[in-house]
């Protein structure tokens, strides 16, 4: 899609930053109450800790399970906005549960329900990015977009901490709390109803189960790397946990979140930009290499000052891994970019599961050798990414258009 310049806005096509409110509203809407859920769940639902555990890994296997489903729906289709829409429209009703119901079945329900909405509309959203930012520029709008999403996570749980503040840590300010988190859930759904669509070619005669043969053999051959550092991808529990073995309070713990949430939105479009200079390709492989580096800081740490960059170093990496690997993908798959994302995702989220739990066995045994071991998986994946290299051109190989 050919964009006109004089409708840019901050250096990217307008949607892009429409669709970053609509994600900053949703997260913001989000952060609010699971900045406060495991508390909520476990002291005034009474829910053990054991049942949040459970509730927490089935909400993270929902996260992934409709991505391939939505992204193949949305290419089959050609529309974006259908599906996006419908799954911002999803999570938010989930929210009403918490308004509805305080019980343990209730909570669980809407925790597994709100991540059903966030599986389905990832892969559309991101596949009318794609198609709203020139190659030149995608690495910078995937950037801002994601910056964008990340400073609700910032303010969300600011807006709860000022609200426990203001009325205390009763059962009723609970209630209050998911009252006010509904409004910009609520509002984030009205300002995507009222963006136009950015609809892509419709493929009507595919097959879901036939679509892996449809995308491009460059994004077949990244999923490899892809999946091999997916295993070394523990749960952001644990660098909490390591902060907490090295002397940090639960408050400071908190602000340490905020921190690593900042350094995202700082570092989201700069690294964008780098990527647009550089290359994609080249990106992916510095996030696996900081990730190892990360891990390696996280095993030797013995400063409470070295967990804090370290955790600034995270923000660098997540913003990486979170906005130029979309971009990257969408270079590598042009024509069904949906069902790609939609794949990544999925095929990402169902490798994090036997990955954390390969984590929490290793930490159980030595908190050191679960970060070691996710380092050299890291470096594992960096090597096999430089080895098969994809996007690379290849002798005698057309070169597929990149075009949005």
């Amino acid at each position: 899609m050919a964009m006109d310049p004089s409708r840019n806005k901050f250096g990217v096509h307008p949607d892009v930053l429409k669709l970053g409110l609509v994600s900053f509203l949703t997260d913001l809407s989000s952060e609010i109450i699971f900045s406060v859920f495991a508390i909520f769940f476990t002291t005034v639902a009474g829910a053990s800790a054991a049942l949040l555990g459970l509730v927490e890994g089935l909400a993270d296997l929902s996260a992934c399970s409709l991505n391939y489903v939505s992204g193949w729906c949305s290419d089959r289709s050609g529309q974006r906005k259908p599906f996006a829409l419908a799954g911002y429209g999803f999570s938010t009703l989930a929210k009403l549960l918490l308004l509805i119901s305080s019980s343990v079945a209730g909570l669980a329900a809407f925790r597994v329900i709100e991540r059903l909405g966030k599986s389905f509309r990832g892969p559309p959203r991101d596949a009318w990015l794609a198609s709203v930012a020139e190659q030149g520029q995608r690495g910078y709008s995937f950037g801002v977009h994601k910056a964008l999403d990340k400073a609700g996570a910032v303010l969300g749980p600011l807006v709860a901490y000022g609200l426990l503040l203001w009325l205390g840590d009763g059962a009723s300010t609970y209630r209050t709390l998911f009252w006010v988190a509904l409004v910009p859930a609520v509002a984030s759904v009205l300002l995507l109803a009222r963006m136009k669509d950015q609809p892509g070619a419709a493929h009507p005669r595919e097959n879901l189960f036939a679509a892996w043969s449809t995308v491009s053999p460059e994004f077949k051959r990244y999923l490899i790397p892809a999946g091999i550092f997916s295993l070394a991808y523990f749960s952001f529990g644990f660098l909490l946990l390591r902060a907490h073995s090295l002397g940090f309070a639960v408050r400071d713990i908190v602000l340490l979140y905020a921190l690593f949430n900042g350094a995202f939105v700082v570092a989201a479009p700069l690294l964008g930009k780098l990527g647009d200079r550089v290359g994609r390709g080249l990106m992916v492989m510095l996030g696996y290499a900081i990730y190892a580096l990360l891990c390696l800081g996280l095993a030797l740490a013995s400063e409470r000052w070295q967990l804090v960059l370290l955790f600034i170093v995270y923000g660098v990496f997540y913003a990486i891994d979170e906005a130029q690997s979309k971009a990257f993908i969408a270079d590598l798959e042009p024509d069904r970019r949906a069902t790609a994302i939609g794949l990544y995702n999925f095929v990402s989220g169902l490798i994090y599961l036997p990955a954390s739990l390969l984590a929490g066995s290793l930490w159980l045994l030595h908190s050191a050798s679960a970060f070691l071991a996710a380092a050299a998986l890291a470096l594992l994946a960096l090597a096999v990414f430089a080895l098969l290299r994809p996007g690379r051109v290849r002798p005698g190989a057309a070169p597929r258009a990149t075009g949005a």
